[in-house]
């Protein structure tokens, strides 16, 4: 009876395939992605998904698990739509008298980019007084699994419940000297004779180093080091506003305040691969749970709630794509896609997308007259996929995952034997 049902699995899954595509374009696609392509000599992943009739058009490997990279973020672009709404999560409150007290919900917003701003001054205009808790944050600075030496770049910014500046230090090259702001970090650089190029922080606490001699001046930014502390005298420099930190529980009635619009932090997020966004992204959508910030606590109910029927289980750990411990195999990516392509309506969902020779990290690939890729990149030391959609010279949509891992060679080289198989794909159908 077993192999009787597996041949008529086999069968079906054959008659899928053939009501969807030809015997040659089945060959074409084997041909790119089999043994003798160029993505033998690595470990590549690929589904091609019918929206419209919803089954599958071509699979490879597609139940093996790959690093995901920043398509993680399309777990957490799902997360929020389904949790957040239109908002942001910025703080939780509660007043007495002329005092607030304040617990941090995630919120990346303030003073961050050009994002749309929460208006403290006139929030906090009726106080003299904020008092600032943290005891709500159960989660790290840094996530599960992210490399120790990436902490002085600008794309591994800490998590905080209330961040400020995105917790970034803003590095200018001014007469060969590094100038920085906040003003507040401005003292604590110092000259070193050590062969860097950079200004470059301390691992272990918010100095700063550079080499009169070698400085270039190209990193725009750095992440500080984040404390309580450093936090309130921040807020205190940025609002005129006394700020004190007292890490009180936060009690049963409170008053929430949701500042900003979320779209345009997802829009950031999703286009320019946003790393502190996606983290932050993930906090709210905790706080918005669980009135605390506990990433693990909330990817585990997502996935047991909104997406306990994908394909396969997957290995989610943080809210970037930072941490080579994630794992999603590709089809469940496009499970998911799916149910983002169903929740979100289109215009939103392509403003979110990166689209190929037009915007985001795919400005510079996939550049063709009419674009026809519309996808989340993901980019790691030998990992490379691309998640979404395909709109083909028939004008269809088709969903697609195609996720590389163990490559000897330069992501660049993937994406270019990537863009001929997409190529191949349009034409094709």
């Amino acid at each position: 009876m077993r192999k009787v049902f597996l041949l008529f699995s086999f069968l079906l899954f054959s008659y899928s395939l053939s009501a969807q595509i030809s015997r040659e374009q089945y060959i074409k696609l084997e041909s790119a992605l089999g043994e003798t392509s160029f993505f033998s000599g690595h470990l590549t992943g690929f589904v091609l998904y019918d929206l419209d009739s919803q089954l599958v058009m071509f699979e490879k490997n597609s139940q093996i698990n790959f690093v995901p990279a920043s398509t993680t973020k399309l777990f957490t672009l799902f997360a929020s739509i389904a949790v957040l709404g239109d908002s942001t999560q910025t703080l939780r409150y509660v007043t007495e008298g002329k005092t607030i007290k304040i617990w941090g919900s995630g919120d990346p917003s303030w003073k961050y980019k050009e994002l749309f701003q929460p208006d403290f001054q006139t929030f906090l205009a009726p106080y003299d007084e904020v008092i600032f808790s943290d005891s709500n944050v159960k989660s790290s600075p840094f996530g599960f699994g992210w490399q120790w030496d990436d902490y002085y770049y600008d794309y591994s910014a800490e998590r905080t419940s209330l961040p400020i500046y995105g917790n970034l230090v803003q590095v200018k090259n001014v007469g060969n000297r590094p100038q920085v702001f906040p003003e507040l970090f401005q003292n604590s650089i110092q000259t070193t004779y050590q062969p860097i190029k950079e200004l470059e922080r301390d691992f272990h606490s918010n100095s700063f180093y550079y080499n009169p001699e070698t400085f270039l001046g190209r990193e725009d930014h750095i992440p500080f080091l984040t404390s309580p502390e450093l936090f309130v005298q921040l807020a205190s420099n940025a609002t005129g506003k006394k700020w004190i930190y007292r890490p009180d529980s936060l009690p049963e009635i409170h008053q929430e305040w949701r500042a900003a619009p979320l779209f345009p932090i997802l829009k950031e997020a999703m286009l320019e691969s946003d790393n502190f966004l996606a983290e932050q992204l993930l906090f709210m959508v905790s706080d918005k749970l669980f009135k605390e910030i506990d990433t693990e606590r909330a990817v585990d109910y997502i996935l047991k709630t909104y997406l306990n029927d994908l394909p396969d289980k997957p290995k989610w750990v943080d809210g970037s794509g930072l941490s080579r411990h994630n794992l999603f195999t590709p089809r469940s990516m496009v499970a998911l896609f799916e149910k983002l392509y169903r929740l979100v309506p289109d215009q939103e969902l392509f403003e979110l997308l990166p689209t190929g020779g037009k915007t985001g990290t795919l400005k510079n690939s996939y550049q063709a007259v009419q674009p026809y890729v519309f996808a989340k990149t993901g980019t790691m030391s030998n990992n490379h996929s691309l998640v979404g959609l395909i709109k083909t010279k028939s004008g269809k949509l088709y969903c697609f995952a195609f996720m590389n891992s163990n490559y000897p060679y330069s992501a660049s080289a993937v994406r270019r034997e990537m863009e001929k198989v997409m190529v191949m794909v349009r034409d094709m159908l």
